[in-house]
């Protein structure tokens, strides 16, 4: 399959990598500072922040005052992750457009994740996903450990087509599919798209691969080869994975826009902007980058 003229750059710095930032909570200016950065980069979706309980993500207690604060830019979408009614409910008064909802493709990582079975984590979502509908708030489905989980190991391909199913049929715009992780290679992502795209249109799936084993550049390629268009990313690589040992979590958005600039595929992102906004969270947080490309430019 010839590789499509344009992706769509899905950015989860601000909620998927800064969520599991241990130590002192994050000051929401630096929050709002990043995702306004961030909308000036050219990205046209950000996830900005995710309405669940303080008590289980704590860096997230802030979500309605960032989703207030931030500067809207036209044409950008700004996300936010709802778990349940409550959250779509404080999701809807902060004017939040767009939200997801997060399910798994392993029983047991549901299990010890949410404390209940992948059938009844479904269940919960049918409700917030027809409030959302019923208020014009488009939902967006993700399926974690799509190649791999850190208490059943291998996933069943099939297993990942069934609950990505089900949650196109509830009504979720678009399944994004995540190697939570990091332990897929590319023949095993191609195999798992394979399954998943006889059940879901592959215009309506997005990948969201971590890089823990170094595979998730090699592994986006595979799949974009197969007609993925949406590719989910972390500025500056931030977040790591609580579930897995020495995860470097998210793969970093700088590194997959150079790869696809290299392919001649249009993002609408400018990369030296996005490289510098990377440097600049990296060093509010008091590290370097965890980008190559952006360590590579010199980047500050």
């Amino acid at each position: 399959m010839a590789l499509p003229n344009t992706v769509r750059l899905f950015e989860m710095g601000a909620r998927d990598g800064l969520q599991n930032e241990s130590g002192p909570i994050i000051d929401t200016r630096i929050k709002v500072e990043l995702i306004n950065r961030l909308s000036d980069t050219g990205l046209s979706h950000i996830e900005a922040a995710s309405f669940v309980s303080p008590k289980w993500v704590p860096q997230m207690g802030d979500a309605a005052a960032v989703m207030t604060e931030i500067t809207r830019q036209p044409g950008v979408t700004y996300a936010a992750l709802t778990p349940n009614l409550k959250g779509l409910e404080a999701a809807m008064a902060a004017g939040v457009e767009e939200v997801a909802v997060f399910g798994a493709a392993s029983e047991a990582f549901t299990q010890k994740n949410i404390n209940c079975s992948i059938q009844e984590s479904l269940a919960r979502f049918a409700p917030v996903i027809e409030l959302a509908q019923a208020n014009h708030i488009r939902v967006r489905g993700y399926v974690s450990t799509v190649m791999g989980c850190p208490y059943e190991g291998e996933i069943d391909p099939a297993q990942v087509a069934a609950v990505s199913r089900e949650l196109f049929d509830m009504g979720c715009y678009e399944i994004s599919l995540g190697d939570t992780i990091g332990v897929g290679t590319p023949l095993k992502a191609k195999r798992m798209l394979e399954a998943v795209s006889q059940q879901v249109p592959i215009e309506k799936l997005a990948a969201h691969f971590h890089d823990t084993y170094g595979q998730a550049l090699a592994n986006l390629y595979a799949v974009i080869e197969e007609g993925i268009a949406v590719i989910d990313a972390s500025v500056a690589g931030l977040g790591g994975c609580p579930y897995a040992k020495g995860a470097s979590g998210n793969v970093a958005t700088e590194d997959v826009l150079y790869m696809l600039n290299g392919l001649g595929i249009k993002t609408g992102v400018d990369l030296t902007k996005l490289a510098q906004t990377g440097h600049w969270i990296s060093s509010q947080l008091g590290r370097t980058s965890g980008s190559k490309v952006a360590l590579a430019m010199g980047c500050h």
